[in-house]
């Protein structure tokens, strides 16, 4: 598939994919929303409005409220490709999203997953 094509596709169509995924291994919605509001900065309530709207994928990572700068520690392998090589940036970001819900549905801690960093 090529870019374009992600772009345009609908969020309202791929949220419910990224939901369930994480709910199908225990999950819970409020740990997705928690994981998107981290990496873009939505709220919920902000997430519920696109939802009822046509906002396109490229529109929902454009329009983002803060996109967390602590994004770029998130390292791996989506669909074959590490995310960190991706150079079409917002590319990297629609897959910077699929990581951190790939790490959710594999039971990682949302302490790891959110990157938060610890002072000892």
């Amino acid at each position: 598939m090529n870019n374009e094509k992600v772009f345009q596709m609908s969020f309202s169509k791929i949220y419910p994919l990224l939901k369930n995924k994480a709910l199908k291994k225990g999950r819970t919605s409020d740990e997705v929303l928690e994981v998107i509001e981290w990496l873009t900065g939505y709220k919920p309530k902000d997430i519920d409005t696109m939802l009822s709207d046509s906002v396109t994928y490229r529109d929902f990572f454009q329009n983002a409220p803060k996109m967390n700068p602590d994004r770029c520690l998130i390292k791996g392998v989506v669909c074959g490709v590490r995310v960190e090589e991706i150079e079409d940036p917002l590319m990297r970001d629609i897959r910077y999203l699929d990581k951190l819900i790939d790490e959710l549905a594999k039971g990682k801690a949302m302490d790891k997953i959110l990157r938060k960093k610890y002072n000892f």
